[in-house]
């Protein structure tokens, strides 16, 4: 059992992909008791992401569908669906008749255009939404088509982040109003806000959004990534003139990179200078001389590496459970922590707990 923070919160989660689950997830880790919503015969698609889950299958369309759901609504505290726009209320599930039967409820609706607007009906990915955003115009190389980051950016950074955060705002609220109300989380919404820091900074050479252009952008020789002897890469992010310093006296780089740092027109001849110094060692010989220093260093590390860095390690960031690795819960609690848990109950045996008040 969990004692996290959040032990005692009902969450009734629509099947779904991408941020949805991931919010559900994140909820469950630090000890809510989700149940799941799924269709009849449908295999779970990520086990570390679907984890810790109490599973239902439903047939949301028939009567006994709806009479289940209805019934876990009415003891749950939080819903969270990603459906298109209108679905939800299609199935005589939408806001206006859940709230009514539970007017206690967090409503939570995962969306990539948002619940209103021209494009609220149309189909999309992490990758279109983050396209109106200004998000993904500035991630690439200079001259070249911008590159996709995953799907970090836009499904958990803008959408399953913000829509947890809704989550829990709403039930911070509820506690002085007593009542629900629906968050509608949009991937746009979020990333927008993300953006809040482009924004507000003035924009010169130093602080631009162009692509693979500015000190954030990867024009800057003292914050980009770098090839070693061996082919393998790393990374250096001395912004700050003292950090700087000291990456140039460790890696005994050229005299001359000492002056000019933040001058836009060196760095194409610094970086060139910093490329073929950075070839001359492997990454384990940079990492043992620049990692854990002020010279802001780490490797490229690749994922299926990730679990055996000394500091993750030391951080405890994976669980090894049934045989694979599972991301650790976060964030920390000092007296409540999250804990991976099992799905080990039936979801239909835990709404009937959930409906006897227990």
């Amino acid at each position: 059992m969990s004692n996290g923070p959040l032990t005692g919160l009902r969450v009734v989660e629509f099947q779904g992909i991408g941020p949805g689950p991931h919010v559900a997830m994140l909820l469950a880790d630090l000890g809510a008791e989700v149940v799941r919503i799924e269709r009849p015969g449908h295999q779970p698609m990520n086990a570390v992401v679907e984890r810790a889950r109490n599973r239902a299958a439903v047939d949301l369309k028939s009567e006994d569908g709806q009479a289940f759901v209805k019934k876990a609504l009415a003891s749950a505290d939080v819903l969270i669906e990603g459906f298109r726009p209108g679905v939800m209320e299609r199935l005589g599930l939408g806001p206006d008749v859940v709230l009514e039967a539970n007017p206690r409820i967090v409503y939570a609706r995962m969306t990539g255009w948002g619940q209103d607007g021209p494009l609220a009906q149309a189909a999309g990915h992490d990758l279109n939404y983050i396209a109106i955003t200004g998000a993904l115009d500035s991630i690439g190389a200079k001259g070249e088509l911008p590159i996709p980051p995953q799907n970090l950016v836009g499904d958990f950074g803008g959408g399953s982040m913000y829509c947890a955060f809704g989550i829990l705002a709403a039930l911070y609220e509820r506690q002085t109003s007593g009542k629900g109300q629906v968050v509608d989380a949009a991937i746009v919404d979020g990333v927008t806000s993300l953006m809040s820091f482009f924004y507000g900074q003035p924009h010169s050479a130093l602080r631009t959004t162009e692509r693979g252009a500015g000190l954030l952008g990867g024009a800057a020789h003292f914050y980009r990534c770098y090839e070693c002897a061996d082919g393998k890469e790393i990374t250096v992010g001395a912004i700050e003139p003292q950090f700087y310093a000291e990456l140039l006296a460790r890696a005994d780089a050229p005299k001359e990179l000492a002056e000019g740092q933040l001058n836009p027109a060196n760095w194409d001849d610094y970086t060139e200078k910093l490329a073929a110094l950075f070839k001359t060692k492997t990454q384990a010989e940079w990492t043992a001389l620049l990692e854990g220093t002020d010279a802001c260093y780490a490797p490229v590390v690749p994922l299926d590496e990730a679990k055996d860095h000394p500091h993750m390690k030391a951080r405890g960031l994976f669980v090894e459970r049934d045989g694979r690795s599972h991301t650790a819960p976060a964030p920390r609690f000092d007296r409540t922590p999250g804990v991976i848990r099992d799905s080990a109950q039936d979801g239909e045996e835990v709404v009937a707990r959930w409906a006897q008040g227990s």
